[in-house]
């Protein structure tokens, strides 16, 4: 039986909380000893105990219900009833450390957050709970790069479209690559929802891991000449300019009120 294996039998024999399970796991699974990027068969067991995680087991109250009432996520009275469509995305520090992070964001109905990009990291999601819209690209490789006249979209790039669809809890978990599986995604909540995330290595701009937003544009915007790398239909393409942080990226931060985690 392998590590990942007897780990999560062990787990399950312990009764151990499944936030501390997944910080264990990850703990295992990224520590600088370990292959980068991570095995195949780690990103399987991570992505199994994830699907396995609900609201409650990491403090999240009804927040569905809640959110509509201009509730804080964890069962808290932080503001008095406002319209939901001004209210910020709750982000929550779960752990955060220099291998990795875990970190629940709660959305409320329509709130966006705007294409953006992973460098050099694995991302594993999971939609705790509501519905979120997820469209994701990867680079085209070689790269395919136009320039245009103007300042909003002085250089393009062109990426493929890897997921668009709408995600309801309970699924399952999301994972990106750094090369692969949509390391650029945008996230736009359908209804309330949360999503746990799990980062490794996490953003570190001393390291060249800062993140960087992007508009898409269609692939009929500008030209780009026929080859293998970018065979297929017109809507499965993109040309991505970057762009600064949106202005209307509103996000709070909220301390975590979840069941403890041992470092």
């Amino acid at each position: 039986m392998c590590f990942h294996s007897r780990f999560l039998t062990m787990t399950m024999k312990k009764k151990i909380p499944p936030v501390q399970s997944l910080y264990d796991l990850c703990k295992q699974t990224f520590s600088p000893s370990s292959p980068s990027p991570p095995s195949s068969q780690g990103i399987r067991s991570l992505s199994s105990l994830m699907d396995s995680l609900g609201p409650s087991d990491v403090g999240l109250t009804d927040a569905g219900k809640e959110d509509d009432r201009g509730h804080g996520h964890f069962g808290v009275q932080l503001f008095n009833r406002v319209d939901r469509w001004a209210q910020p995305i709750t982000y929550v520090d779960v752990h955060e450390g220099e291998n990795f992070t875990m970190c629940i964001f709660c959305f409320p109905t329509s709130s966006v957050i705007p294409l953006h990009d992973h460098p050099g990291m694995t991302v594993l999601s999971k939609v705790l709970y509501g519905s979120l819209h997820v469209k994701s690209y990867d680079w085209v490789e070689p790269a395919q790069i136009q320039k245009s006249a103007g300042t909003e979209r002085s250089k393009v790039r062109l990426a493929k479209l890897v997921v668009d669809e709408v995600l309801t809890a309970p699924c399952s978990t999301s994972v990106l690559y750094p090369r692969r599986g949509g390391n650029l995604h945008c996230f736009t909540a359908v209804t309330p929802c949360a999503v746990l995330d799990i980062l490794a290595p996490p953003y570190d701009e001393t390291r060249g891991r800062s993140c960087s937003y992007y508009r898409d544009y269609p692939r009929s915007s500008f030209y780009v000449k026929e080859d293998e790398s970018v065979s297929g239909k017109e809507d499965e393409y993109a040309w991505l300019a970057e762009v600064s942080t949106p202005d209307e990226l509103y996000m709070r931060p909220q301390i975590y009120t979840g069941p403890a985690i041992k470092i």
